[in-house]
């Protein structure tokens, strides 16, 4: 990665296809206003792992569910040209999906 300003977006939800779909809509603005862009980058996928019993009071076999939540990250990596941040700002996000942009000098 070539040294300069750069714009770091990272990406994160709960569902992978949502978060491809947010991708693709950020690469398809590099490609119109001929930005550079780097990613996305898949980082390593979070597992929240929460076991719970099953019998509510106690009673029975000791018998668990385990109830798992997974977080998907990615990472882009934009010059930061004004043209194409004014255009990522204007990006239908769904629910589920959080993004954060970092400019970097």
């Amino acid at each position: 990665m070539p040294a300069g300003p750069k714009a770091k977006i990272s990406l994160t939800g709960t569902d992978p296809k949502k978060v491809d779909g947010v991708c693709q809509q950020i690469k398809t603005i590099s490609e119109r206003t001929g930005v550079h862009m780097a990613g996305p980058i898949p980082l390593p996928t979070k597992h929240m792992v929460v076991p719970v019993r099953k019998a509510p009071d106690g009673e029975g076999s000791n018998t668990w569910d385990r109830w798992e939540m997974r977080v998907h990250k990615r990472l882009i990596y934009l010059d930061p040209d004004e043209r194409a941040l004014r255009q990522l700002m204007r990006i239908s996000v769904p629910d589920g999906v959080n993004i954060e942009i970092v400019l970097r000098t």
